[in-house]
């Protein structure tokens, strides 16, 4: 998995997460790599150092404390929102996008298609806690996802 630090034409910055360098060409010249703010295919990654994993020596002793800790402006902690927001709601657009909704028959559909009683596809819908413990009781792999309130100045 490569993790890249990339950015936009309008200089939203944001992570990409891809299998391989090939797959991040692969979507940035094809067009399909896009900013989660603003939804420009114009996106160029950025310099990013990588991480070395390293032993600690015996002899050194190792602190609880960190040595530096973070602070964020509270025009950092905006901005940062609005990114996570932004983020959150690409992703959620692609999954409703790439999945069916079913609405109330979530667990029987999904059965069906765990036994091939179905074709095999990206389902969404609604059900009970414990109609999902059930489905992964059998087997049946669920993302549970809490019901959402309405999301304040969402990006749309």
């Amino acid at each position: 998995m490569k993790v890249y630090n990339l950015a936009c034409d309008l200089e939203h910055h944001f992570e990409g997460w891809f299998a391989s360098e090939n797959d991040f060409l692969s979507q940035q010249a094809g067009g399909t790599l896009c900013c989660p703010v603003c939804d420009s295919a114009h996106v160029s990654r950025l310099p990013s150092a990588p991480h070395i994993g390293g032993k600690v020596s015996s002899d050194e002793p190792v602190s609880a404390e960190p040595s530096q800790s973070i602070a964020l402006s509270n025009a950092d902690h905006g901005q940062l929102e609005r990114q996570i927001q932004a983020t959150f709601m690409k992703a959620m657009r692609d999954l409703v996008g790439k999945s069916e909704d079913v609405g109330a028959s979530f667990a029987e559909e999904a059965r069906k298609i765990h036994y091939k009683e179905s074709p095999e596809r990206s389902i969404r819908g609604q059900t009970s806690a414990d109609e999902v413990m059930a489905l992964r009781e059998e087997g049946i792999d669920v993302l549970a996802l809490p019901e959402m309130p309405v999301l304040k100045n969402t990006l749309q």
